[in-house]
């Protein structure tokens, strides 16, 4: 036993933190891949169930396994499959009454023998409640159980004494992603769904659309072909966007910057501001990503997009600033 103070001395014959770290990596991927190649022979049906389900799919586990249930809970509820964790223990003291018969269950256990889960697999049962086990062990009690058997294959795991769970969660925690996008994919969920559960941050920043970032007709700085500069100019300096969008017969036919003013600034005054404008400006729908407008923006080194309907009539206008304000870059 070390007194206080003391410090473990290291076994030079020890190897790298990164040749463990490479180890532990090589591991755990292989088994992956090994489980890629050797699918659960239940998956399909397993997201037929999910599908199915009137009620939520609730996840639960003990330990590590809890832990990696949470994360597929999450992961479900945020790709439009309503979800939620029943701790075991919990569950024995009242939280059964969370789980109904309109639900789905998918209980995770690598050994299969936790006793944790009793309770749940026998109210499952009493009310004839569907159940997904996932577990190691295809003989275990709660993979007799079940419904659907979603088996890990026989990896080692990853630690060097061969009993943290390593591997095994990792498999565990792929699989339920497998599982997740399968559903998300067979539901046709779509990225404005997946927004409306990620609303906060720059994930949601970049699932925004234009029409709910830009400014409305009221804010457009426009400008007939005709009018004389003079006007252009007051209308460019009250909307303080640096631009002017240039229309003729309601559609918008140019745009006129602060370069395009600097290349006509001889005779500017005695321009129109059809002379002046660039013409065939770029445009965005007010349907598109927002992230599509500031690649556009980005790639054609221009601060501002006008947005533009189907007839080519301006209904819109987003600004690098409004951008940088949602968080999207």
């Amino acid at each position: 036993m070390m007194k206080p103070g003391q410090t473990a001395k290291t076994d030079p014959k020890a190897e790298p933190a990164s040749a463990t770290a490479v180890r532990v990596l090589r591991i755990e991927g292989a088994a992956v891949l090994q489980m890629a190649e050797a699918l659960p022979e239940d998956f399909d049906a397993a997201v037929d169930a999910i599908l199915s389900t009137k009620g939520r799919v609730i996840l639960g586990g003990i330990g590590k396994s809890g832990h990696i249930a949470r994360k597929i809970s999450s992961t479900l509820a945020s790709t439009g499959t309503p979800s939620a964790f029943v701790h075991p223990a919990e569950a024995s003291h009242g939280d059964l009454g969370m789980i109904t018969p309109d639900d789905l269950v998918i209980l995770i256990s690598n050994s299969g023998e936790t006793s944790e889960l009793r309770d749940i697999v026998a109210h499952v049962a009493r009310f004839s409640i569907p159940m997904i086990g996932i577990s190691g062990k295809p003989s275990s009690t709660l993979m007799q159980a079940a419904d659907h058997r979603l088996t890990l294959p026989d990896a080692p795991e990853a630690c060097a004494l061969g009993m943290a769970p390593t591997t095994s969660t990792t498999l565990t925690l792929a699989l339920g992603d497998a599982l997740a996008v399968a559903v998300m994919e067979r539901r046709g969920f779509l990225p404005e769904q997946f927004r409306t559960f990620h609303p906060g941050g720059k994930l949601g920043a970049r699932l925004s659309k234009v029409a709910q970032l830009m400014h409305g007709t009221e804010a457009l700085p426009l400008v007939d072909v005709a009018s004389p500069m003079s006007e252009t100019l007051v209308v460019m300096s009250e909307k303080g966007f640096g631009i002017a969008g240039v229309t003729e017969a309601s559609r918008l036919v140019g745009v006129i910057s602060d370069g395009d003013l600097r290349r006509n600034m001889a005779h500017l005054m005695e321009r129109s501001a059809g002379e002046v404008a660039t013409r065939s400006p770029r445009v965005i729908g007010p349907d598109l990503l927002a992230a599509e407008a500031l690649a556009m923006m980005s790639e054609n080194k221009i601060t501002a997009l006008f947005v533009t309907d189907g007839d080519g009539q301006p209904v819109g206008l987003l600004h690098l600033h409004d951008c940088l304000r949602a968080g999207l870059v």
